[in-house]
Parts: structure tokens; C-alpha cells; sequence
């Protein structure tokens, strides 16, 4: 990660709630959540279910209005958005997969990655061919016409990766991404999209419960009951959750 030249954080939210009320009072999904993330640095947010992970990354792809708090990506508060505005800011913004990637199966993997563009009124040939070039760097180069049903588990989640990607978005995020894939497949696809956040000065934020993925982010923030209760910052220390995990 190479955060020099960055004068300022690509994500950041300020003490951010999201409260809902139920018959026997308020539950606080998230609870004073703060936490900045640099363009170039790729982070998991890790914890059990119920921990308010989800909720967080709905809110940082502002699918969700804070209750209270602030959500600053670029330096626009997502917060005072009309929907309007945040419909546009997601399309032009932010990228996203799924552990359900989402491919239009009636769509080729190119097309696929193509219709990012389309939505946004940037499709051209320049375009055409940074998507055939992403999908090559991701090992796709001949699988570019099939339909996501001529394809395994792990090139579909690739082609996911290249939509995500290929309107240049300023934010990243990946909600279990290697869910439904085996260890191996699961390894490569983290690590492709890891090194492709740091090479396109993306910020991006994984939200995953196999803590054998962490290894290839530069840090890791866990949650408990609505709260970060920790940020492993270095390598070692995210190794050593990582092996932790593993006994």
C-alpha cells in the first residue's frame, strides 16, 4: 500500500449509528462506528454473525442512511444525500461483489463487465478493450464470450471482480466474496483482487467470516455487537489471527 501521496482518506466515517426499534426497546446494529480507509489500501472487516458487518458495508455502499454519524467518501458526506444523489454517487462510485456475484446470465463475461460502463454513459472503444484487458489480467482471456453458466464458480466471481473495477470507482467492496468456493479458488480470487485494489489506487473493504482470507489485506478490522473492537495494522499481526484461526 502506498498511501504518500494521498492528502486525504478515500473513506471515512465518523461515529456512525444505525439503531432499529423493536418491541423490547432499541437494538444498535452499529454503535459508534469510526474508521478511515486510504485509496491503494484493501481491508477486511471481520466478525460473527450478528456483529453488524453487514450493516456497516450497507451503509458504506449507501444502501443504508446512518441513524446518526457521518459517511465521507472523496469528501462527500453520504449522509446528506437525497436518494437521488446516492443512486448516481453507488453507479459512479462504488464498486461492488457479491457472494452471490449478480452476472446477468443472459449476458457474455465481456458484456458483463461492459454494462458498468453502458450504465454510467462511458461505453466506447477505449472502453471496450480496458474491459477485454481486465478480464485477460484475471485470467478470463478465453472465456470473455461465454455466458456465466458455461463458466465455474471462481471465473464468475472474476468476472465480478472486472465489473467492479472498470469504472474506475473510487470505493471497492466485496460482501463474502469466496463463499461459495473452494479453499484454492477462494485464495486465488482474493489475492487477484487484492493485488488489483493495490495496483489501481483503490480503496476497498471485504466483508468475510473465513479468516483465512485475510492474509492478503493490509489490514483488518474486527467487529463485535455493533462496535470495532480491534484493527490488526501489520502483516505480523494479522498473521497471527490468521494462525490463531487456524488451531
Amino acid at each position: 500500500m502506498n498511501t504518500s501521496s494521498v492528502n486525504s482518506y478515500a473513506l471515512e466515517t465518523r461515529h456512525v449509528i444505525k439503531t432499529y426499534a423493536v418491541d423490547s426497546g432499541t437494538i444498535h446494529a452499529v454503535d459508534d462506528v469510526s474508521l478511515q480507509v486510504h485509496s491503494g489500501e484493501f481491508v477486511a472487516l471481520v466478525g460473527p454473525s450478528g456483529s453488524g458487518k453487514t450493516t456497516m458495508l450497507s451503509i458504506l455502499a449507501a444502501l443504508l442512511k446512518p441513524t446518526e454519524g457521518n459517511v465521507l467518501l472523496d469528501g462527500i458526506d453520504l449522509a446528506g444525500m437525497n436518494e437521488k444523489e446516492r443512486v448516481t454517487l453507488r453507479r459512479e462510485k462504488i464498486g461492488f461483489t457479491f457472494q452471490a456475484n449478480n452476472l446477468v446470465p443472459y449476458l457474455s463475461a465481456l458484456e458483463n463487465v461492459e454494462l458498468m460502463l453502458r450504465l454510467n454513459g462511458r461505453f466506447d472503444k477505449t472502453g471496450r478493450l480496458r474491459a477485454q484487458e481486465l478480464l485477460a489480467r484475471l485470467g478470463l482471456a478465453e472465456r470473455m464470450n461465454n455466458l456465466p453458466g458455461q463458466m465455474s464458480g471462481g471465473q464468475q466471481q472474476r468476472v465480478a471482480i472486472a465489473r467492479a473495477l472498470i469504472h474506475n470507482p473510487s470505493l471497492v467492496l466485496a460482501d463474502e466474496p469466496t463463499a461459495s468456493l473452494d479453499t484454492e479458488r477462494a485464495y486465488q480470487v482474493v489475492e487477484t483482487f487484492a493485488n488489483l485494489i493495490h495496483e489501481q489506487g483503490r480503496a476497498g473493504i471485504m466483508v468475510t467470516h473465513d479468516l483465512r482470507m485475510v492474509e492478503f489485506v493490509d489490514r483488518v478490522l474486527q467487529m463485535r455487537d455493533g462496535k470495532l473492537i480491534a484493527s490488526y495494522e501489520t502483516h505480523e499481526e494479522i498473521m497471527q489471527l490468521v494462525n490463531g484461526n487456524r488451531h
